[in-house]
């Protein structure tokens, strides 16, 4: 199962416990954890074939995310192109700027967003989102969340944060590489 936790191990019986086998609750088990996985790393695959360089035949596009330790993390997954920092000290409209003026407002080479917005899907991480959101597209800066659309789904349960993300990227990149 490439790593993913199973039956004998300890986790699996704790998410069995925690959703009280046979008591009615039918929370995700072993079966859905290795679907959610997959559908996680076609997101993280695609994601990370459009922040490659366009060297290396992706589309430079960038990554925004809050802090450091969510750099390490994507830098775990294989993301090599350019990742940038909320958390800098600067004022969210001197960053949101910044984007744009970097980065412009359409990614020329695939036309799609020009930045991957990506904060943590928990409450703090949705309104920065929602705040970046609004102040790039006033802007007219075109931009994609849908890493952090799926990653909501996929990946509720192991954590609402990207950093949180880390401890299962040994699970993770065999999955990416399949596709």
């Amino acid at each position: 199962m490439n790593g993913i936790t199973t039956k004998q191990n300890q986790p699996y019986r704790a998410l069995m416990n925690s959703k009280g086998a046979g008591s009615g609750n039918h929370g995700p088990g072993p079966h859905d954890r290795v679907s959610r996985f997959k559908r996680a790393a076609k997101a993280f695959h695609n994601s990370i074939q459009r922040n490659a360089s366009y060297e290396n035949g992706g589309s430079s596009c960038p990554v925004l995310v809050e802090g450091l330790n969510d750099v390490k993390t994507l830098r775990d997954l294989g993301f090599t192109g350019d990742i940038e920092k909320v958390n800098r000290g600067w004022p969210i409209s001197r960053l949101v700027a910044y984007l744009h003026d970097t980065y412009g407002i359409r990614n020329i080479i695939d036309n799609r967003g020009s930045v991957i917005l990506l904060m943590d899907w928990d409450r703090t991480g949705g309104r920065l989102q929602k705040s970046l959101r609004e102040r790039l597209e006033s802007l007219d800066v075109k931009i994609d969340e849908d890493l952090r659309e799926e990653l909501m789904k996929a990946m509720k349960p192991e954590g609402r944060t990207v950093e949180s993300i880390r401890p299962h990227v040994p699970s993770l990149l065999p999955l990416i590489s399949q596709y």
